[in-house]
């Protein structure tokens, strides 16, 4: 089992959840965040006065996937949440241990 996290611009997310789910994932977890990668912020001007917004409004995802689905799934994020401008956001994939749906008592496979 693989959790991907992704993060991505907010304006994207319904079409990443839309893509993800023509591939087969049945659930995600999603979390506004703040962050800042090689756009390092930018300049704003507010009633008149100019200052700095240091960190950006993304969306983080969660997704626990079969290790069989993380390519496709990977794949459907980045074809998604692609403008082809800076700050599209990252995909991280990780190795996940042990999974449990807390309501069954299934786990691994099962529980996703």
């Amino acid at each position: 089992m693989k959790l991907i996290i992704a993060t991505i611009k907010p304006f994207k997310l319904e079409e990443v959840r839309e893509a993800v789910s023509e591939v087969g994932v049945s659930g995600m977890m999603v979390s506004e965040i703040k962050g800042f990668g090689a756009q390092s912020g930018h300049t704003e001007t507010y009633r008149g006065a100019e200052y700095t917004v240091n960190f950006v409004p993304k969306i983080k995802l969660e997704i626990a996937v079969t290790a069989k689905m993380t390519d496709q799934v990977i794949d459907a994020i980045s074809k998604a949440a692609h403008t082809g401008k800076i700050g599209d956001g990252k995909i991280f994939v990780l190795d996940l241990e042990k999974a449990m749906r807390v309501r069954t008592g299934e786990t691994n496979e099962e529980a996703l």
